[in-house]
């Protein structure tokens, strides 16, 4: 993690809060289920959390700590105190998911912290989670996940493969360990709404592009356990589950949960057939491998009609470079391993 260098992040002039038009902070996807926009990165529609308002009022990611204001203004919007959240709920650990919890949890005297059984050791001393984060984000690290705060052992609940939360009378939330993007990583079933909580495993939703009415989902390989294969696997496995919705940590709902896992299952084949090509050319050179999948999403989006001017491309301009250093990652990995 530590060798593969700086990101140079990318900030945008739409900083929330500075005179602009704000999007929508809170959207109601059901009579139960709120989506609750943290502003991460600056960016509006980039990191969501799920709000669900069964018996044991339930909040799935928390987003990073700078996100946690957003959270806390959205619940007191709706009418719910810190002390009604019973469970927080984080798909994985890394920071863009699970970098407030710490901070949430300390307002929330009867809240549970929910995690993969791989991810409690690191929730608990966040150390190494904020060495790998820095390595990435260098000296914007502050301003992007400032204050990460352990979280007490003795406020985790722990939950894997096949294990179940009953939040309400008539539902039970279900677990499904759902490696690829990270070894930590689990997706959780919403039998209710037949919906299933993926947070980066089936890819990322661009919101900005379903406002227009194209729907455009991709892969996302940020560093350092990302598996195409795995990925594959999951996506697989999800798609033989009785779906009906996908909520995505990055962001939004679809209902459209098969052509959205087909749709991220082939851009991961893409991805790796540019990326191998790359890789032989340049020697690992993860801002060479950015470059070129940006201008394969430039081209398919061109044909799309999306405009050279959209914001999404900035949001996609930060996230192939964090893609890339994922799959160069992963290939220096696998190029380690065959010698």
């Amino acid at each position: 993690f530590n060798q593969l260098g700086k990101l140079e992040y990318i900030f945008l002039n739409e900083k929330v809060g500075r005179g602009e038009k704000r999007m929508e902070k809170i959207k109601k996807l059901d009579e139960r289920i709120y989506l609750l926009d943290g502003f991460d990165m600056a960016f509006a529609e980039r990191t969501g959390s799920y709000l669900l308002l069964e018996e044991d009022i339930t909040l799935i990611e928390t987003g990073p700590s700078p996100s946690v204001n957003h959270i806390k203004e959205a619940l007191t919007t709706l009418g719910i105190g810190l002390e009604e959240i019973k469970y927080i709920i984080v798909t994985h650990i890394h920071l863009d998911h699970a970098g407030g919890s710490g901070l949430l949890l300390k307002d929330c005297p009867q809240a549970m912290l929910v995690v993969h059984p791989r991810g409690e050791r690191h929730l608990v001393d966040p150390t190494k989670l904020i060495a790998g984060a820095k390595a990435i984000y260098g000296e914007h690290f502050s301003n992007l996940f400032d204050p990460v705060i352990p979280v007490p052992k003795e406020r985790i609940l722990v939950r894997g493969e096949g294990d179940k939360l009953k939040i309400g009378l008539h539902c039970v939330l279900k677990f499904f360990d759902t490696p690829g993007h990270a070894r930590h990583h689990f997706s959780i079933y919403d039998p209710v709404s037949k919906g299933i909580f993926t947070g980066d495993t089936a890819g990322i939703r661009y919101a900005p592009l379903a406002r227009d009415g194209i729907d455009f989902y991709l892969p996302s390989t940020s560093p350092n356990h990302f598996d195409p294969e795995e990925m594959k696997a999951s996506i697989s496995r999800l798609r033989k589950l009785p779906l009906e919705r996908i909520y995505f940590g990055h962001f939004g709902m679809t209902e459209k949960p098969y052509s959205a896992l087909q749709e991220v299952d082939q851009w991961i084949d893409i991805f790796m057939e540019i990326a191998k090509e790359s890789f032989e050319k340049s020697q690992g050179d993860y801002k060479e491998l950015a470059k070129r999948l940006f201008e394969r999403l430039r081209k398919t989006l061109q044909s799309l009609g999306v405009k050279d001017d959209h914001k999404v491309y900035s949001m996609l301009k930060l996230d192939m470079e964090i893609n890339a250093l994922g799959i160069m990652d992963y290939l220096k990995r696998q190029n380690r391993d065959q010698k």
